[in-house]
């Protein structure tokens, strides 16, 4: 796999890369990222048509999978931390 190019973006990482006969774009914020394997096309064979991929709307979508991504993260470590409320287990000491 090697890095075609950067999309520039205020907030995100965009890298994109080149896979055997795929384009692999990766976005990256400061917790979680997301993946899209593109297949074998004609129409994204370069970085410049990544980059008309990569709109408005498609960011937009991208943003909101990112907070449901943070949700379910927070929601799971606030059922984890229910789930421990005999406090930590600690060894006796006599």
């Amino acid at each position: 796999m090697r890095i075609l190019g950067y999309v520039d973006h205020p907030v995100y990482k965009i890298t994109v890369f080149k896979m055997d006969n795929r384009i692999v774009v990766k976005l990256e914020n400061e917790r979680y990222e997301q993946v899209y394997k593109l297949g074998d096309d004609e129409r994204l064979s370069t970085l410049q048509q990544v980059k008309t991929l990569i709109d408005t709307s498609f960011l937009q979508h991208a943003t909101q999978i990112f907070q449901l991504m943070h949700q379910n993260r927070m929601a799971r470590l606030a059922q984890m931390a229910g789930e421990n409320t005999g406090g930590p287990d600690f060894p006796v000491i006599v």
